[in-house]
């Protein structure tokens, strides 16, 4: 789209030259800048903008004769749905846009189109609840078998574990199926438990009795019983020690807890969540972690894959989040260059989805206001992703492999599974493809 719009600011010529792209709630999430800065005010520009959007038909604007200032709106339309528009000024002694110059600005509208429904309509899981208000969003095809897997364990009482790197939502997974399901109308109890020492973490998890403990004033629930008829959310369950572990295998195997201090069990009606970051097998194989336990655990696993796994959620939230705290901010909303969101989309993102909520905050404070976001207002690890290598290995057969498997994937993607159409669409027969399918590895994929 970059390289398209310098084209096109080549061939029309002007001293302000603006396109932006709409989301599916017509709000303008895309945007690109050449020139000068704007010489008519915001709200005659504005009111030019909508002019051409409601007639769906290129407007200039006469207001600014007298000036020598011309103003042109061009809308992307297609089928009477708005994509975009184009806005450009030329200042005094220059010469009326020509009817030529209006259909080179039309040759923009399939990159307009393409932009905006690559962004939109995103899938998402929103649910409002008095403690929160949820939103998991995303377009990928792991967030897809997330969001379809949530929907089948909402309403059941099976413990559910969640993996995967730190900052990827696990607990705003866990929240969802809560908040979504049956158990919604009791609590969501949560507790890290590499958060908590450990002398601490029993009488937490499970309470005490008066006098069990010197400090022990009082009788005291804990917070599995805190959860009764909710969801208990083991956050990090990878750290809990192996005594506590027994204690907590207990619970899931008799629905009973037993209080510090007491010598009676007390029933709990308790959905329970777990969640970590390490590979639990191999904390099973290293006798860290009870493979009884482990197994109480997997019933029901979801794999979050890390965001630079899905690249395509990644437009999806850089706009949600800008929305977001722009809004917050009471700010007008604000746009990344065409520089920046190259970066943003090539960096690889080890902290997740939670690093790119805080890059987003911290570029709008940075930025000062600024409607474009520009590069230099990047963290520095984000920058150095324009002198990463595309490859670690600079093998040419792995490489040619590599893009193979990827674009028959993504193919078969598109065209629904479908395989007769995806060999039609790709230009190979049915048994090539089937053959290449079975190469690598992509022959057990859906139809």
């Amino acid at each position: 789209m970059s390289r398209m719009f310098d084209v096109i600011v080549e061939a029309v010529r002007a001293d302000y030259f603006q396109i932006v792209a709409f989301d599916h709630r017509q709000r303008p999430f895309y945007q690109q800048l050449k020139g000068n800065s704007s010489v008519i005010e915001e709200m005659e520009k504005l009111s030019l903008v909508n002019k051409a959007i409601s007639a769906q038909k290129p407007v200039l604007s006469c207001a600014n004769h007298n000036q020598g200032i011309q103003a042109l709106c061009f809308p992307f339309v297609f089928k009477g749905k708005p994509y975009g528009y184009a806005y450009l000024e030329r200042l005094q002694d220059s010469q009326s846009f020509t009817e030529q110059e209006i259909d080179i600005l039309s040759s923009a509208l399939p990159l307009i189109k393409i932009i905006s429904q690559g962004a939109s309509p995103a899938e998402e899981i929103k649910i409002k609840s008095p403690q929160d208000e949820l939103e998991f969003l995303g377009l990928s095809q792991p967030f897809r078998v997330i969001r379809e897997l949530i929907e089948k364990v909402k309403n059941v009482n099976s413990p559910v574990l969640i993996t995967g790197e730190s900052g990827t939502g696990k607990e705003l997974i866990a929240k969802i199926i809560h908040h979504s399901g049956l158990r919604s109308a009791g609590q969501f109890v949560a507790v890290n438990c590499s958060a908590i020492p450990e002398n601490l973490l029993e009488s937490e998890l499970f309470g005490y009795s008066r006098g069990s403990f010197t400090g022990a004033l009082r009788d005291r629930p804990g917070l599995v019983e805190e959860a009764h008829n909710g969801t208990f959310f083991l956050d990090e369950i990878g750290d809990l020690s192996l005594s506590l572990q027994a204690k907590l295998l207990r619970v899931l195997q008799e629905k009973e807890i037993r209080r510090i201090g007491e010598n009676r069990n007390r029933r709990v009606d308790v959905r329970f969540i777990s969640a970590t970051n390490k590979n639990l097998e191999q904390e099973v194989a290293a006798g860290r972690f009870r493979q009884d336990l482990y197994f109480r655990l997997k019933i029901i696993v979801f794999e979050v894959p890390p965001l630079r796994q899905r690249p395509e959620d990644i437009l999806v939230l850089i706009n949600h989040f800008l929305d977001r705290y722009c809004q917050e901010m009471n700010r007008d909303r604000a746009f990344f260059s065409p520089e920046a969101l190259e970066l943003l989309l090539k960096y690889e993102w080890p902290g997740n989805v939670r690093e790119l909520q805080n890059e987003i905050q911290r570029c709008l404070v940075l930025s000062s206001g600024q409607r474009i976001i520009e590069e230099e207002i990047l963290s520095p690890a984000i920058r150095k992703a324009h002198s990463q290598p595309y490859k670690d290995s600079w093998d040419y057969s792995q490489a040619k492999a590599e893009f193979e498997k990827k674009f028959l994937s993504e193919a078969l993607q598109y065209f629904n599974y479908h395989r007769a159409r995806t060999a039609a669409a790709i230009g190979l027969t049915r048994q090539g493809l089937f053959r290449l399918l079975k190469k690598y590895g992509l022959d057990r994929m859906k139809n």
